[in-house]
């Protein structure tokens, strides 16, 4: 009996589990799986970029056993295919399917190609053919949708499969991020098949206009639905196009492919996804992707973490290059010491460009006290009124102007005969060491300066012709922001010699009525030597990270609270003001702290 009855209770065990789990499978009916895609990735001399690439494709959120990978390398003259190998050997049992023809025995380059890069009739068939294989091999293995992904595009948006699968569209590209105004998409075709500029493509570049939209091109990050019937028509093979007389080009070829086959093409911009440099002109080395693979970094610190790099791959990174002060004695970076992200960003920044810069914490307004303005003697200008708001100074104003004064102030204590000064909210030009490099040269060889601008905001009605014999510096005219300047030992001593403390103005004002090109009048007469030999490069090398208005503007100088007629701060508040530490026989007080 008593056997029995273990029995019994072990039969009823096994139901019990037996139920659970038909009820468990019962409650999950109705889930689907997720698309089956088929990745297409061609890569040759790509080893500089391939380690962020692969890092960041495999971190994508999409299930890996729901991915085919087709991978094809050729003439390389790098070490393209052995990243490929190591990656493919820890990454590729992730994967439902993994097809590589990776070529080590082809010849380095084509024919004609000294540089590795040149696009001739050889390079366009071979991508063409592969192309066209790869898109019959993922027809062929049922594959819901074939990705064509080209292996220097950094996919900084781990769901950006999912987003693209969302979007339902026949052919769909996400646009990618890149350098100037290139990007991964047409706006307009011309009638033998060549790019034009459209209306739209500005606005839909600056995102000034945020959906998807039907573009008569998109190339490079491209996903294509093969369960649309039409999508059988699809090619890259400009003979199969009936009386096609276009350049022999692979995307052109499946543009007019998709057209043909009333497939619209469709780029997406409502989110950042990713970046994509720009490509190479003729005659251009991979010296120069190299360059703009730094340029790439730079922009995606704008609003993103440094590009992540796997353990694995970490080892093909070059260095960091040495730092240096570019022929400046100083560098500076002005920054708020609660804005530490801005920090942070902005020397990641400069250790990319090998740059060695101080530290110099800003004045907080929003930390100014009344006794230490009035130890300064710092009083607003009589009869100052904002230009365009007519308001008076903000409190952000005053500890921006004083922060730059205090670094005037280091200078002149150091005796630093040339100097270079950044803010914190800025994104850099591509070739922005090389280009201060020419600049510095230029300057001092031409010219007896005492400020440069590199940043700032130029009037439209600006009258400002260039300097005799340079092809970088013009004569400045009147100009907002102070985002970076190169500045001189004379410059800084006769803006501290005009005494502005005592009758302050914003720092962006100051600076243009003291090289006397400032529309109001009446506030340059209160600063009767004004002598500053001002100039400015052009183009700009620095912009603003973001704009008034855009998403993740902040203003610490607009944004704060404004003045009182007659008084100079709320009492209330007795801070960390930042600017400390620095003595001058004027009776100042700044602070720079050591390089970081």
């Amino acid at each position: 009996m008593a056997s029995f009855s273990v029995l019994s209770q072990a039969i009823c065990l096994i139901f019990l589990v037996s139920c659970e789990f038909w009820s468990q499978g019962a409650g999950n009916q109705d889930e689907i799986k997720d698309p089956t895609v088929s990745v297409v990735l061609l890569a040759r001399n790509k080893e500089h970029v391939l380690p962020y690439f692969l890092t960041l494709f495999e971190r994508l959120n999409y299930p890996k056993k729901r991915m085919a990978l087709y991978i094809r390398s050729d003439h390389n003259a790098d070490l393209t295919i052995p990243i490929l190998e190591e990656w493919l050997a820890h990454n590729k049992q992730n994967y439902h399917y993994i097809d590589t023809k990776l070529d080590k025995h082809s010849p380095k380059s084509y024919p004609g190609d000294e540089e590795g890069t040149e696009w001739n009739n050889e390079r366009f068939t071979k991508v063409m053919e592969l192309k066209e294989e790869l898109l019959d091999k993922a027809r062929h293995s049922w594959a819901d949708y074939v990705w064509f992904l080209d292996m220097d595009v950094f996919l900084t948006n781990r769901d950006i499969l999912l987003k693209m699968l969302s979007e339902e569209k026949a052919i769909v590209a996400p646009m990618l991020n890149s350098l100037g105004t290139y990007s991964n998409y047409w706006g307009g075709m011309t009638e033998d098949y060549w790019y034009t500029r459209s209306d739209d493509y500005i606005p839909i570049l600056d995102r000034k206009q945020k959906g998807c939209f039907d573009v008569p091109m998109v190339h490079s990050c491209v996903l294509v639905d093969l369960t649309r019937v039409a999508s059988d028509n699809l090619t890259f093979i400009p003979k199969n196009l009936p009386g096609y007389k276009g350049p022999h080009d692979d995307i052109i070829a499946f543009a007019i492919s998709a057209k043909n086959t009333r497939l619209p093409m469709h780029v997406c911009n409502s989110e950042i996804y990713g970046f994509i440099p720009p490509p190479l002109e003729d005659g251009q080395g991979l010296h120069i992707d190299m360059k703009q693979l730094l340029s790439i970094k730079l922009e995606v610190l704008v609003q993103h973490p440094p590009l992540p790099i796997s353990k694995l791959l970490a080892k093909y990174i070059p260095p960091l290059p040495k730092i240096d002060n570019v022929g400046f004695d100083q560098i500076y970076l002005i920054n708020l010491a609660r804005r530490i992200e801005r920090r942070d960003r902005m020397f990641q920044s400069f250790r990319e460009l090998g740059l060695k810069v101080k530290l110099f914490e800003a004045v907080d307004g929003k930390q100014l006290n009344d006794s230490y303005l009035r130890e300064l003697g710092v009083k607003q200008m009589v009869g100052y009124k904002d230009p365009w708001s007519k308001r008076d100074m903000t409190f952000g104003e005053i500890g921006c102007f004083l922060s730059h004064y205090f670094i005037w102030v280091d200078i002149v204590n150091n005796g630093y005969n040339k100097v270079l000064l950044f803010e914190d909210d800025i994104r850099f030009e591509p070739y922005f060491k090389e280009k201060l490099k020419v600049m510095r040269e230029e300057a001092d060889s031409l010219l007896d300066w005492d400020l440069i601008y590199l940043g700032r905001k130029k009037m439209k009605s600006a009258d400002e012709p260039w300097v005799e014999d340079s092809e970088t510096l013009v004569h400045v005219d009147y100009s907002y922001w102070t985002l970076c300047y190169a500045i001189t030992l004379q410059g800084a001593q006769k803006l501290l010699a005009a005494h502005p403390l005592s009758q302050l103005v914003p720092v962006d004002e100051y600076i243009p009525i003291m090289f006397n090109k400032h529309p109001e009048t009446e506030w340059m007469e209160k600063f009767p030597m004004r002598n500053l030999n001002a100039y400015s490069v052009a183009p700009l090398y620095v912009f603003p990270t973001h704009y008034t208005g855009e998403d993740g503007y902040i203003s610490d100088t607009e944004e704060s609270p404004i003045i009182v007629e007659d008084a100079v701060a709320p009492s209330a508040m007795s801070p960390s003001l930042g600017g400390k530490g620095l003595e001058l026989e004027i009776g100042f007080n700044g602070l720079a702290k050591d390089e970081l």
